[in-house]
């Protein structure tokens, strides 16, 4: 408080008011009412969602049922589901007091964000010019599960720092940026990256790091008790890891051409992420002077290879070229958590709570870059001329472009990710700055007390016990086999 006697300007020197029972409450029921309206307006059941289905099949020559896109996607689409509430959901959970918060806010901003992408990417992607109507399907819920993956994916940078209304907030814009810059790289430079390396991972990490930039806290050390794990904590983390590292290949293949590229993409991030388990491994190993393994890099960087899959996961880049960049990946997500978070923080000023740039930004730059190599490499001799146009899309105004192009506009869309990540996050944290969204202060993060009503502690021992340094001793009236426990 003695720099704040003194005059101090600083934002986070000024006194923090966490009671969120008007925000919160505001921000969902009239966000909501809003959802509601807008999808009244603009929302409607697609062709093979509608109860006309019967005349669509029967005016195309559809034989069946199960011809429906419903029972190609639906099964990706729960796994992807399953990903969104709880794999990033309790991959989240690893602070000792902040497993409400990792979950709880995980479920709260994804079950808002899919709402609201469902409407931008709708404006975007699939409005009807005549009815001025959004139709939607299985596919479309997929893709609002990656435009919310990106708005978690921040969230775990400024994981224990930030109140549920600025995560609302955060997810807002999010979703916003997020479906512009999915239009502009996927529909106008016309890149190809199924299981989002760039439009989501590559976005979602530089979002989140510029937003934790901007709110950086000088005295955040003063949390620093709460800064981290116990033991059932990392277990239930361990947990969201798993739920992710299984379903991975559904996230990267689930929107892919039915067939041949669905198929391959799910055997490449099936390869690549099980490489990547074994280098991180590897090198956590390697760090520790005895060669215990820290659980922090076992359930992060483990992912890496998922994410830098994502871009390059339906091209033919081979099984062994998969175990390369998982490979590689383990390496440098591992490496990452090593050396550059703690130099991000010093130097920088970026309080990575989750450490998004060593499982989400790097990688996804690397999914990338490996994606932009892949497709200017591409030969006919590999995929023969049909396999080219179908990867690639190679037609409509696009039938002319050539692999090495298609090589240019993959780089060229990775560097509209970083830009609006960057530039987004920036202007997105200049608004969370603003002192109205009742933020813990820096003594107080990290800790659900803040926003959760937790049960109370475990009932005290019986009065009856009479503890010393290590064993307990018992009342001369109770029987002796009852206390025979030691106190650790």
């Amino acid at each position: 408080m003695g720099n704040c006697a003194q005059g101090c300007k600083d934002y986070w020197c000024r006194p923090k008011n966490t009671n969120v029972r008007l925000s919160l409450p505001a921000v969902c029921f009239v966000w909501q009412i809003a959802m509601i309206i807008l999808f009244g307006v603009f929302i409607r059941y697609d062709e093979e969602s509608d109860t006309h289905w019967v005349e669509f099949r029967r005016e195309h020559n559809i034989s069946s049922d199960i011809e429906n896109d419903f029972y190609f996607r639906y099964p990706s689409f729960q796994d992807v589901h399953v990903m969104i509430f709880v794999g990033f959901g309790f991959l989240m959970t690893f602070l000792k007091r902040y497993s409400f918060g990792g979950v709880g806010f995980n479920f709260l901003i994804a079950s808002f964000g899919i709402q609201w992408a469902l409407l931008m990417q709708g404006w975007f992607h699939s409005l009807d010019p005549n009815t001025g109507k959004i139709t939607i399907g299985v596919e479309s819920l997929i893709n609002a599960d990656f435009c919310v993956a990106g708005c978690l994916i921040a969230y775990g940078a400024c994981l224990g720092k930030v109140s549920p209304v600025q995560l609302m907030v955060l997810t807002l814009f999010g979703v916003t940026l997020f479906a512009v810059e999915e239009y502009i790289i996927l529909d106008l430079i016309h890149a190809k990256d199924a299981g989002g390396s760039m439009v989501i991972h590559t976005f979602g990490g530089y979002y989140g790091l510029a937003i934790s930039w901007v709110l950086y806290r000088p005295n955040l050390h003063q949390s620093k008790r709460l800064n981290g794990s116990v033991y059932h904590s990392d277990v239930f983390a361990m947990i969201g890891t798993l739920f992710l590292w299984m379903f991975w290949p559904s996230f990267n293949s689930a929107i892919t051409d039915h067939g041949d590229g669905q198929h391959r993409a799910a055997i490449n991030t099936y390869l690549g992420l099980a490489s990547t388990v074994l280098t991180t491994y590897a090198i956590s190993s390697l760090s520790a002077k005895r060669g215990k393994l820290d659980m922090v890099h076992i359930q992060n960087a483990t992912l890496a290879g998922g994410v830098a899959m994502g871009t390059a996961a339906e091209f033919m880049i081979q099984p062994y070229g998969s175990l390369i960049v998982g490979f590689c990946c383990g390496i440098l997500s591992t490496l990452g958590y090593l050396v550059l978070s703690p130099f991000m923080e010093k130097t920088l000023k970026i309080q990575d709570t989750c450490g998004v740039h060593n499982l989400h930004a790097m990688p996804g730059v690397i999914g990338g870059v490996v994606g932009a190599i892949t497709a200017a490499a591409a030969t006919e001799d590999v995929y023969g001329h049909e396999g080219l146009v179908n990867t690639f899309d190679f037609e409509g105004s696009f039938v002319n472009r050539t692999v090495g192009t298609q090589g240019g506009h993959q780089a060229a869309g990775l560097c509209v990710a970083i830009v609006f990540g960057i530039g987004g996050g920036a202007i997105v944290g200049a608004i969370l700055r603003l002192p109205i969204w009742g933020d813990p202060a820096d003594d107080n993060c990290y800790d659900d007390e803040v926003y959760w009503e937790l049960p109370e502690d475990e009932e005290s021992i019986p009065p009856i016990l009479e503890y010393n340094n290590h064993m307990v001793t018992k009342n001369p009236d109770m029987s002796e086999s009852n206390f025979s426990v030691e106190q650790s």
